[in-house]
């Protein structure tokens, strides 16, 4: 039995801590403060990921004073550095479990975690994943990526089981740039289909914003076929079609006239695209990203719905 801590107490943390439970570990939850640690243990559930029962043997705190083998920082990307500082974790592996980009620095997220506590043995895990169907034991697949062939090993073994298959992955940067550029391109796609623009449309899209990821990625120094496996074009269809998608459910009502403050108003979960789109596209620099140059757009307010899509739509004709 290995001993896991994972920080992040919402919806995805607490999938992930239900399913190393499952696999028999030790398992501490860690959140946010303790008053929101009192409550998970005392309702044993997370309001985040409501109908799920956590097992009497997890354990909940809002501190990192656990012997944890690794530790698993499953926060939104804009917080994983405020919580390395509170928390000084002093564990020798990280896995990585967001998506996206830091506003401000520009870096990947395991990027944050170098730069705050350096040295430590890194891996991202990410992939087509949604909590609820994670937390249920529904069957999935994800990736494990690491230069750490070692902690990419004990990571599949920790959590990896019959219904929840994790591949291992030596292209780290690929990885962690499918899993951002999908959240951009998510909302893109809602915006197309909440403005009423039809399927064909998000299917061009959507293969176009693939397009964009595989250039950002070979640019950045990842792989072209990482793009192509789970973290990239996985992610990128369940992100971009999937109902439960807080992205793709962004651009929606976007599409329908809704303003981007009234949208955050109503949401008490984090949207990682909006956060990413500026940071992603200020990142690419001078890299070709159409779609992700049009969702900043929008999202700052620099251009409406409308302009943006006739930014796409007045490309000039050129070869795929």
């Amino acid at each position: 039995m290995s001993k896991i801590a994972i920080i992040g107490a919402g919806a995805w943390g607490t999938a992930l801590a239900l399913q190393a439970s499952r696999m028999g570990h030790g398992v501490t939850l860690v959140a946010r403060d303790a008053d929101a640690a009192a409550e998970i243990a005392e309702l044993r559930a997370s309001k985040r990921l409501p109908g799920h029962r956590l097992p009497a043997e997890l354990e909940v705190g809002h501190d990192i004073q656990v012997d944890a083998e690794i530790a698993f920082l499953a926060v939104p990307t804009q917080h994983i550095r405020s919580s390395l500082l509170r928390l000084r974790p002093v564990g020798k592996a990280f896995v990585v479990c967001a998506k996206g980009v830091e506003a401000g620095t520009n870096l990947l997220p395991l990027e944050v975690v170098e730069q705050v506590i350096p040295g430590r043995s890194l891996a991202v895990l990410t992939g087509p994943n949604f909590a609820h169907e994670i937390a249920s034991g529904s069957p999935a697949a994800a990736v494990v990526a690491s230069s750490d062939a070692v902690l990419r090993a004990r990571v599949q073994a920790m959590l990896g089981s019959g219904t929840f298959r994790l591949y291992g992955n030596d292209d780290p940067v690929g990885a962690q740039l499918g899993g951002a550029a999908k959240n951009v391109i998510a909302i893109a796609a809602g915006t197309v289909i909440g403005a009423g623009l039809g399927e064909n449309a998000r299917a061009a899209l959507v293969t176009r914003g693939l397009s964009e990821i595989r250039r950002l990625a070979i640019a950045l120094g990842g792989r072209p076929e990482t793009v192509m496996g789970l973290s990239g074009l996985g992610d990128l269809l369940l992100t971009c079609t999937g109902a439960a998608s807080r992205n793709f459910s962004m651009g929606y009502a976007l599409g329908e006239g809704q303003t981007l403050s009234k949208i955050l108003e109503s949401r008490s979960g984090v949207t990682e695209g909006v956060m990413t789109a500026a940071a992603l596209v200020a990142r690419a620099s001078d890299i070709e990203l159409p779609i992700c140059r049009a969702v900043a757009d929008l999202l700052a307010g620099v251009k409406t719905v409308d302009q943006a899509i006739m930014q796409l739509l007045s490309r000039p004709q050129r070869d795929e």
